[in-house]
């Protein structure tokens, strides 16, 4: 998975015990009302309010959130996922995942032909094996052989589901690489510290600690009224069409459209910035398009060439195309913005020329494209992987022309991958590249076809989008005004980690699964709920050598879960 801004990694603060929780409905209504009237009660009001009750911001916090249940048997649950013994235990299951290698191919063949598909088997085995209650006591559905789909049923079936989501794969580690490992890369190793290996942080971790969650509750004799259902795919590392495509087709007919209730999968987890610890979860997905531009042109002995090849006309092509970045600029539903409200209100060190032009941003009506936004130029300055939260990014990765030395290239292609900003659609990126292209074709006397179908003709310079172009996905809803999927996510993660952690909407630059879900809720958050600041691993090495995770994180995560389920299950939601 890719994913957005760094993150820090904390371990989780012991929570209070069961008989200071409190319900969803009357912490939030609480804070709610207090908040709305603290303007009329005047100074005895804020005397008697908690600060993040009567701030007048827009980044108000929530409550820490527990679950009302006084049950001892929960209450025992939860203080044993802090112990020695759970620890000991989880880090041998985590650690027994991250062995098996299901690594995902770009060029995987058909389900049921290609053999490399049949390491999910194993790793079918190694989870019934691991985690007998569960397998027991919830119903397994197995969708496209390899796509697990586990289902809690609830007492009340008028309440819509709550569905928790992994992948089983991980991507492939080569070969070369091998060796630069501090451990074998599928050795699960633990070091006292962290557990080692491809998956474990991306994202094994989190597929074990939402089964652990539910073994613990069953174990616990819970009883949810609200269905659970755990969806698992297998291929999220190569774009997720055979299992997430697969799964979410199936629950989208189980359940219908707008029948769940919220989905977690993985992604953003927690960033310092501007002196303060957000937790981020992720509210967005940037759209996607890969272009491939062909340019066909006579060959011929490279003795006698021609004043250009078609390698040389593709590279006048991709100079400007790099020459010309899109626009950086914040759309009006663009979660960064929640995010740098939340900045200017809690972190300390929010820089002062931000918050001004926040201030003059929130005044005004809705910014016009043709005028530069000022905000988001100066938000661009910290870097790049903030500036491209804020525009669509173009990134030429692929490029193949000439097979031979004295042989003028007939043919050569590149691939230019795009990650498009909110407010932008791919039909904006092909008109641009059209544009771009158009002079070039004249200039050598080459027909275009600018996405009309053809892939390649002769004698002309040929652009397509690839099958993968997505649009950029629905915004979750972030409001904290009403009992939402977004305020019970919040006031549980600062029940976890203390009301110093401020929840502020985050921004995925990649995508994950969840592509394939957005007509079932619009209530979608990709979050990793782990969490250690005693390292400093961020993301955990995903995707390149040395991946890891700390194993605070990964309880942290299961703490975090369990709370999760039981908030949601009480919520009264809209």
């Amino acid at each position: 998975m890719e994913k957005s801004l760094p993150t820090t990694e904390q371990a989780p603060q012991a929570p209070p015990k069961h008989h200071v929780r409190r319900t969803v409905s009357t912490v939030l209504l609480v804070a709610l009302t207090l908040y709305l009237l603290a303007p009329l009660l005047g100074d005895s009001a804020s005397r008697d309010v908690p600060h993040h009750a009567t701030k007048k911001a827009s980044c108000v916090q929530p409550p820490p959130l527990f679950p009302a249940t006084t049950d001892e048997k929960l209450s025992r649950m939860y203080d044993f996922v802090g112990t020695e013994a759970f620890k000991n235990a989880t880090i041998i299951r985590h650690s027994g995942a991250v062995k098996i290698d299901t690594s995902s191919f770009d060029d995987m063949g058909p389900v049921g032909e290609d053999k490399r598909w049949d390491t999910r088997y194993a790793f079918h085995d190694y989870l019934a094996e691991t985690f007998p209650r569960l397998h027991k006591g919830l119903k397994l559905e197995k969708v496209n052989t390899f796509g697990l789909l586990y289902t809690w049923k609830g007492s009340d079936e008028s309440l819509k589901p709550l569905v928790l989501m992994s992948h089983q794969d991980v991507v492939p580690v080569p070969a070369s690489t091998v060796d630069a490992w501090t451990h074998p890369p599928f050795s699960g190793h633990y070091d006292g510290r962290f557990i080692w290996g491809r998956g474990s942080s991306d994202c094994k971790n989190q597929l074990v600690a939402e089964m652990e969650t539910v073994e613990l509750l069953l174990e616990a004799d819970y009883k949810p009224k609200r269905t659970v259902v755990l969806s698992f795919g297998f291929d999220e590392e190569i774009s997720g069409r055979e299992g997430a495509g697969s799964l979410a087709t199936f629950l989208i007919d189980r359940y219908g459209k707008d029948g769940v209730a919220a989905i977690v999968d993985e992604g953003a987890g927690f960033s310092e910035q501007w002196g303060q610890v957000f937790a981020l979860p992720g509210v967005a997905e940037k759209g996607y398009t890969d272009v491939h531009i062909t340019v066909r042109y006579p060959g011929g002995h490279s003795s006698i060439p021609t004043d250009h090849t078609s390698i040389g006309i593709l590279s006048e092509l991709i100079s400007k195309i790099e020459a010309v970045q899109y626009r950086t600029y914040l759309a009006d539903e663009s979660p960064m913005l929640g995010l740098m409200q939340c900045g200017a209100d809690h972190a300390p060190d929010f820089p002062k020329t931000l918050k001004k032009l926040l201030g003059k941003r929130s005044s005004s009506a809705k910014t016009c494209k043709a005028k530069p936004d000022l905000l988001a130029l100066e938000a661009a300055k910290m870097g790049r992987p903030v500036k491209y939260l804020m525009q669509t990014s173009q990134a030429v990765d692929v490029i193949e022309g000439g097979v031979k030395v004295n042989a003028l290239p007939e043919r050569t292609t590149v691939t230019v991958n795009h990650r498009i900003n909110i407010g932008d659609a791919p039909e904006m990126v092909w008109h641009h590249l059209t544009a771009l292209a158009k002079p070039i074709a004249e200039k050598y006397n080459l027909t275009l076809h600018a996405f009309d179908g053809t892939k390649e003709a002769p004698l002309s310079i040929s652009l397509s989008p690839s099958d993968t172009t997505l649009k950029v996905a629905p915004v979750t809803p972030t409001e904290l005004d009403v009992i939402s999927p977004y305020s019970i996510l919040a006031g549980t993660t600062r029940a976890v980690y203390g009301e110093e952690i401020v929840v502020a909407p985050g921004m995925m630059t990649g995508n994950t699964d969840t592509r394939y879900y957005w007509p079932i809720t619009k209530h979608i958050f990709r979050f990793g709920p782990g969490y250690d600041p005693t390292t400093d691993a961020g993301l955990g090495n995903i995707h390149t050598v040395d991946e890891k995770v700390s194993v605070a994180n990964h309880i942290g995560m299961v703490k975090w879960f369990t709370l999760f389920v039981q908030n949601m299950d009480e919520a009264a939601l809209e």
